[in-house]
């Protein structure tokens, strides 16, 4: 039964007609292409974040993600489709928010919600009747009902009649050429039927949206479908280390198994895993199974797995120097790549910094190179002083080994392998290299 009332009919006239204005709160890797998708669907968007740096550049056509062209930005600045801010008071000037801000774990595992709580806050100081609130931040399931709920509607707003609030999963893939925002189906759930409606609408109007019963059952989705990717990476990781002391190729099995044409999904093992997602979210789903006296264990294999990759990195580092009679105390050590993944800037939970850190601690002389991410910045976990240095043929000669964290398609393999001493293969980027195979090691 449809709870629509007049508040609920306008937001969709204004979303129909484009005439809605869009919020967006945290402009990072899912927050500025979402408001440029909405921009380039002709709204009208407001960019909300707390790093003037990043409000700074973007008024000034540049982009500070580099898998996002600034003409994409400079184009919607210049036609006053995309305005950015500090100022948060300007949340009443919007109609539909959107949440996309980090909602990242604990040292001990544990869900940080205090920028989403923070958020949701700030919104609440803002609030006005007839807005639409949306949570994509990655959470466990209840906590736009739980969390966000009674702070919106605790200044005497009622939720479905003078506002309404929905979940929907960020899907962004950073990189990802062939699905962005605009054909990447959205899942939303509302508290009410005519939540549901008004977020269905808005994200019709850039790509097709899927409504679901509730936002439990959105924010599980979001779970799942991270928690699908990290139980499967954490088999293959698994299955590598065995594959390794069988003598067995595990690229060579994983792609033989890909011919199948039913009932399989290739996943590839690596370092470890990176990203603000699948290092993340199945953790999210494991805390709240605590309170239902409930233990995730495959999850919870699945994260052990996972978390001892870099661990496995430095001991195949370890073997392969003690056969060329050096020990890593003292070696000079090169990492490729601390990008979480291929071909973009995004460094957030990423492997490498596990395995720099690790290789530091046990007295190593290390040194980086990324074409993408070229000077390291201060993280909650890590503060490394270090910028990319230039790969030559004088560096990789200088190097005792070589670690390979990242494939970036910008390296020539060839080359790095021929002018390395020793090569410590993640990825299996050196697959198609035949001259030199000596010196590579896979790990």
């Amino acid at each position: 039964m449809s709870d629509k009332n007049e508040t609920c009919s306008k937001l969709l006239e204004m979303i129909e007609k484009r005439t809605a204005r869009i919020g967006i709160i945290g402009l990072g890797y899912v927050g500025l292409p979402l408001g440029i998708h909405f921009g380039r669907k002709g709204f009208r968007v407001t960019g909300f974040d707390l790093d003037s740096r990043k409000i700074d550049k973007l008024l000034h056509g540049e982009s500070y993600i580099k898998h996002i062209p600034a003409g994409a930005v400079k184009e919607l600045i210049d036609a006053k489709q995309l305005d950015v801010t500090i100022d948060f008071s300007r949340l009443q000037e919007t109609d539909c928010i959107l949440i996309c801000v980090p909602t990242p774990l604990t040292e001990k595992l544990e869900p940080d919600l205090s920028y989403l709580l923070n958020t949701t806050e700030t919104i609440a100081d803002n609030l006005r009747i007839g807005q639409l609130i949306v949570l994509e931040s990655t959470t466990y399931p209840g906590t736009t009902r739980e969390m966000l709920l009674p702070r919106l509607e605790s200044n005497d707003m009622k939720v479905g009649r003078d506002f309404f609030l929905a979940f929907s999963p960020e899907r962004e893939d950073p990189g990802n050429q062939k699905y962005t925002a605009t054909n990447i189906p959205k899942v939303v759930g509302g508290i009410t039927r005519s939540c549901l409606d008004v977020a269905t609408a808005m994200y019709n109007a850039i790509t097709r949206a899927v409504p679901v019963s509730s936002t439990q059952t959105a924010e599980m989705a979001k779970l799942l479908e991270n928690t699908f990717r990290s139980v499967n990476i954490a088999l293959v990781n698994e299955l590598k280390i065995l594959a390794h002391k069988m003598d067995i190729d595990l690229f060579e099995v994983i792609e033989a198994a890909a011919t199948k044409p039913f009932g399989y999904t290739p996943f590839y093992p690596g370092p470890g895993l990176g990203g603000h997602c699948i290092p993340i979210d199945p953790f999210y789903l494991a805390w709240k199974a605590r309170e239902y006296d409930f233990s995730t264990r495959f999850i919870q294999l699945a994260g052990e797995i996972n978390i001892s990759m870099p661990y496995y990195v430095i001991e195949k580092t370890m073997e392969a120097l003690n056969k060329h009679r050096k020990s890593l105390n003292g070696s000079r050590i090169l990492v490729l790549g601390v990008a979480y993944k291929k071909d973009v800037d995004d460094d957030r939970e990423s492997p490498g910094y596990a395995i720099m850190k690790m290789l530091l601690g046990k007295g190593a002389a290390v040194h980086y190179n990324d074409p993408w991410i070229p000077k390291l910045h201060t993280t909650r976990k890590y503060s490394f002083q270090m910028e990319s240095m230039p790969i030559t043929p004088e560096l990789l000669a200088e190097m005792d080994a070589v670690i390979i964290v990242t494939d970036h398609s910008d390296y020539h393999w060839d080359e790095i392998v021929e002018h390395s001493n020793l090569v410590i293969d993640t990825r299996n980027a050196t697959k198609g290299i035949k001259e030199n195979r000596e010196k590579i090691v896979m790990a």
